[in-house]
């Protein structure tokens, strides 16, 4: 996978993580995975069509979703409701949105698809026997794992 469908995601992750809920990110260790999973407990799958193709999840614990929808809605969440899920998909959307504008600007015009949130662990997704990028985005409400397979169609 090319670091050049990559920069965009993380750029456009800690462009919104800040500009959403105020605070600063941090990136951790990156790793490669042979295979495309998670072993979040809570998954928002978006799918990247166009001149690049794949998917992206952001996987994190149902703590922190929690704690990400409470920052966005401006409310407690105690549960993981149907509003706190549309609140961390709405986030998912607004990265990988960012993402496509700045693969657009570098000449890779791509959309996005729905996305899709998947509960439970260690979830397994078959995808194009392209090895996935797992980059860990560390927050004050937790970690967010954002894991990108991504090929040039």
């Amino acid at each position: 996978m090319k670091v050049q469908y990559i920069n965009p995601f993380v750029n456009a992750a800690f462009s919104v993580i800040e500009m959403v809920m105020g605070g600063q990110a941090e990136k951790g260790s990156l790793a490669m995975r042979p295979t495309f999973f998670t072993s979040q407990q809570c998954n928002v799958i978006t799918g990247v069509t166009g001149k690049i193709e794949g998917q992206v999840i952001y996987g994190m614990s149902l703590v922190t979703a929690d704690q990400i929808a409470s920052l966005m809605l401006g409310q407690p969440v105690r549960t993981f409701d149907q509003l706190a899920a549309s609140a961390i998909a709405e986030l998912a959307n607004m990265i990988t949105g960012n993402a496509m504008a700045l693969l657009s600007e570098a000449g890779y015009v791509c959309d996005i698809t729905p996305p899709s949130i998947v509960r439970g662990t260690n979830v397994k997704i078959s995808m194009l026997n392209v090895p996935s990028l797992v980059i860990p985005i560390k927050i004050e409400a937790g970690e967010i794992e954002m894991t990108v397979c991504l090929q040039e169609r």
